[in-house]
C-alpha cells in the first residue's frame, strides 16, 4: 500500500466521468507518477482520503510505559491493569449500540469496552457501550492528554516524573 500525501484537491466532471486531481508536495511526486504509470487501465481501485494527523512518538509511548510501572508499583497492581484504568480515565472513546450479541466482537476491536445497558431502537433490542481505543491509535495531541493525565496520577501519590522542561521537550516531539 502506497500512501502519498496531499495538500489541495480539485474535482471535475466531463464527459468521460468525474476527476479527483490533488496537488502533491515535491516528495511525493514520484511515487504518484509511478502508481499512475504501473496502474492498469480498466481495473477498480481504492484510495482512502482523509485529513493527515501526526502520531504520537515511540518515546511518547515508552515513557508511558514507565510511568505506569512506576504506577503499578506504588499501588500494588500491575501495568497492564493500570493500563486500561488510564485509557478509560483519559483516553478516547465513542459510544455504541449494538446487537446483545455483538458486544463480544467490540471487546475484541476495543481496548475498553463498558457495557452502558440495553435501549431499544427502532424496535431492536440493542446494548449502548462505550469503547476505548487503545493509545496505539491516538494522535499527538490524545496522547499528550493521556500522558499528562498518568503524570497528575504519578504525582498525587509522590511518584517522580520527568521534570516540567523535559516533558515540554518530549510534548514538542510527539509531532515530529
Amino acid at each position: 500500500m502506497r500512501q502519498i500525501k496531499f495538500d489541495a484537491a480539485r474535482f471535475r466532471l466531463d464527459e468521460q466521468g468525474g476527476w479527483l486531481s490533488l496537488r502533491v508536495p515535491s516528495e511525493y511526486r514520484q511515487p504518484a507518477r509511478a502508481f499512475v504509470r504501473e496502474m492498469p487501465e480498466g481495473k477498480l481501485h481504492i484510495a482512502e482520503l482523509k485529513r493527515h494527523r501526526e502520531r504520537r512518538s515511540l518515546d511518547a509511548n515508552a515513557y508511558c510505559w514507565v510511568l505506569l510501572e512506576k504506577l503499578a508499583s506504588a499501588v500494588g497492581s500491575d501495568k497492564d491493569a493500570l493500563y486500561r484504568d488510564m485509557v478509560e480515565r483519559y483516553g478516547v472513546f465513542m459510544h455504541v449500540i449494538v446487537p446483545p450479541k455483538a458486544v463480544d466482537i467490540l471487546r475484541r476491536d476495543y481496548r475498553v469496552v463498558r457495557e452502558l445497558g440495553p435501549v431499544v431502537v427502532n424496535g431492536k433490542a440493542g446494548m449502548q457501550c462505550q469503547c476505548y481505543e487503545g493509545s496505539s491509535k491516538y494522535d499527538t495531541a490524545e496522547m499528550a492528554r493521556f500522558i499528562d493525565g498518568i503524570v497528575q496520577e504519578c504525582e498525587e501519590l509522590g511518584i517522580e516524573t520527568e521534570s516540567p522542561d523535559e516533558l515540554v521537550r518530549m510534548k514538542r516531539e510527539w509531532g515530529s
